[in-house]
């Protein structure tokens, strides 16, 4: 099937895919993090207490993500999107107007748990689900949400910021986040339920079965694949979470360092694509165990490089492997352990990345505390890389003859 006939066939799907990658943004790092020194002065905060109220709210996050991403197993996305995007709005009006520090603990979890957590979990369960043959493409396809919320909102509301009060702009978020349940329930009028159903049935996972969520935990390869789960989160999110203070060790104004970004979200974009047409061609085991190469490049580089040029090496090699992992390991899921379960699955993954994202900005944060450069942390960041690589080859390795395997 050609892509245009692909996309023109299963628009209404994609689309929703999209609109929920997109509408996550406003739990996303990337996006509360422009507000943080309006925060932190509004209720006096210092840099360590922020970050452990943004530390403390994300962790609990993933731990509620255990048990409320096994919803997907149970309830359509046109039912369950709406109420999360429901305690979106909530989450971020109650940003606009909470008069007190210890009520960040709350917007946060709520913020977290909606956007970064829920939202984008039942996009790709919804996509890992309802595609089999063309599963790459919808991925890639409906997580470009993820990339047009980062290139688009920071700049435009820290160009607003400028004009507007903070708490009104998240007061517009709450608005925009409230536009996108009218706009899923009309794409999803009739939702793709036949074929996820026959999907579901035809697409297994090892040993010619579909896995509880019991029984991956029990599995090797689940425990061989939590450091590859754990690096591009936390890492990720530490290295924008300290990007000012990484452009002060480079010598370079910051908003030289964000005029790069554009470029990287560009390459995150082709990597997402061309990622998931090479999944569809090769197959999820032969792709997986490389996907974080890139980043011993990029966090090498970013430890070394003295001029934009290096840096700007290293956000390219930064984003191949911030686009692959938009696609390559939702379908890791589905292919190894079937997709009659993939919500329960996908939850525990989904749980580890928060928590990742809660844990990295604060180890970062404390190496530097105490006297641990960021340039030596990124060298010790692509080693850990090198490890995750090493453990996702060993265990795919074993685990790629169960899949041509029945019980």
């Amino acid at each position: 099937m050609s892509l245009f006939h692909f996309l023109r066939e299963n628009a209404p799907w994609l689309t929703a895919g999209v609109l929920l990658t997109f509408l996550s943004s406003f739990g996303q790092t990337f996006f509360i993090s422009i507000f943080a020194g309006h925060i932190r002065e509004a209720f006096d905060l210092t840099h360590g207490q922020w970050g452990g109220i943004y530390t403390l709210g994300t962790t609990t996050s993933a731990l509620v993500m255990v048990w409320a991403g096994g919803l997907t197993d149970h309830f359509r996305v046109r039912a369950l999107a709406p109420i999360i995007l429901l305690m979106s709005v909530g989450a971020c009006l109650a940003m606009a107007l909470n008069p007190v520090w210890w009520g960040l603990f709350f917007v946060i979890f709520a913020l977290r748990f909606a956007g970064q957590g829920m939202l984008g979990h039942i996009a790709v369960v919804a996509m890992s689900r309802w595609f089999v043959a063309m599963r790459g493409r919808a991925l890639s396809i409906a997580t470009l949400g993820f990339a047009i919320g980062e290139s688009i909102l920071p700049l435009l509301f820290v160009s607003l910021m400028t004009v507007i009060d903070w708490r009104f702009l998240w007061g517009v978020a709450a608005f925009l986040a409230f536009l996108g349940i009218p706009a899923l329930m009309l794409l999803l009028r009739t939702e793709r339920t036949p074929q996820s159903w026959a999907a579901s049935d035809q697409s297994l996972g090892m040993l010619g079965r579909h896995w509880t969520r019991n029984q991956t935990l029990r599995h090797f390869l689940f425990w061989f694949m939590i450091p590859a789960l754990l690096g591009p989160a936390a890492f990720n999110t530490a290295f924008f979470f300290h990007q000012v203070h990484f452009a002060e060790v480079k010598a370079i104004p910051h908003v030289e360092l964000v005029a790069m970004f554009p470029f990287y979200t560009a390459v995150g974009i082709g990597s997402m694509v061309l990622s998931g047409w090479a999944l569809d061609r090769f197959g999820t085991p032969r792709l997986i165990p490389f996907m974080q190469v890139p980043m011993v490049a990029a966090f090498l580089i970013f430890a070394a490089a003295e001029t934009p040029m290096g840096l700007l090496a290293g956000f390219f090699f930064l984003a191949l492997t911030t686009g692959a992992n938009s696609t390559l390991p939702n379908a890791f899921w589905a292919e190894f352990y079937g997709t009659a379960r993939i919500g329960s699955i996908k939850a525990m993954a989904a749980a580890v990345m928060v928590f990742g994202s809660a844990i990295g900005p604060g180890l970062t944060g404390l190496g530097i505390d105490l006297g641990l450069g960021i340039e030596a942390q990124y060298v010790i960041i692509a080693g850990y890389f090198v490890f995750a690589t090493v453990m996702m080859m060993i265990g795919v390795a074993r685990a790629r003859p169960l899949l041509e395997q029945t019980a």
